[in-house]
């Protein structure tokens, strides 16, 4: 096993222990969440855990019920008491780029839900300055796309669809959407940035996650040894 893959399923394995029993637990989307989820499936099996989740994805709720975990519609729930996900960037503040999987909005859902937000990742999704690596992803309304990208090359930037790499045509997310993957370069200021996009008619959520963040598990692999490394944030809080 590489080691940056080490290093993500030892992140993913401790945040999975963090999860008490008789919890309701968000489950991100992404290959870091498969072996969180996994080790979860182990513990309700080897500890006689009772525990439900909301996934954030079709593959998420597939995956989850193969590892014996019992998943619920979140159009059901309205809070949780932990959830746990993965990120593409991960700035010195614990704020995210977050939607290369596709499940953005879902996630966004998920991460509003829960009493502890927790983000799992390996190193290289460490950033001094969001934008640094990954484009800012935006979840468009198939029928707004035209408008969308109109709104967004005002900004001064090239919106681009992203397309399927398993088919002809572009990505649709498991709501019906679109992907648009937009780059914006360094993000100098995010709130400024998240809310002009959410302000374009047409556009579902984007993948800036400021503010939300309990705590952050980063596993490295130094000398031949994988560790983790946990920071703890004061997130916005959400009043339902």
């Amino acid at each position: 096993m590489k080691d940056s893959e080490r290093a993500k399923k030892l992140a993913a394995e401790t945040a999975a222990q963090m999860i008490p029993d008789h919890s309701m637990v968000g489950l991100g989307t992404g290959s870091t969440l498969e072996y969180a989820i996994k080790e979860l499936g182990r513990r309700i099996r080897d500890e006689d855990l009772k525990i439900s989740a909301v996934t954030t994805s079709f593959q998420g709720q597939l995956l989850a019920n193969e590892n014996s975990i019992v998943t619920l519609n979140s159009m059901n729930v309205p809070n949780l008491n932990i959830a746990i996900d993965g990120a593409d960037e991960v700035d010195p503040n614990g704020n995210l780029i977050k939607g290369l999987g596709a499940a953005l909005t879902k996630e966004k859902i998920v991460a509003a839900m829960p009493q502890r937000y927790i983000i799992v990742i390996d190193e290289t999704k460490k950033v001094t300055q969001l934008g640094e690596k990954t484009p800012v992803q935006v979840e468009v309304v198939p029928d707004a796309l035209a408008l969308v990208e109109c709104f967004l090359k005002k900004l001064g930037v090239k919106p681009r669809v992203r397309p399927d790499q398993s088919k002809a045509g572009p990505v649709v997310t498991d709501l019906g959407n679109l992907i648009v993957d937009v780059e914006f370069g360094i993000v100098n200021n995010a709130e400024s940035l998240e809310q002009q996009i959410n302000n374009i008619p047409g556009v579902v959520s984007n993948g800036l996650f400021l503010g939300i963040v309990d705590e952050v598990i980063v596993g490295s692999v130094e000398d031949g040894q994988a560790r983790v490394e946990r920071r703890t944030f004061k997130k916005k809080t959400f009043k339902i």
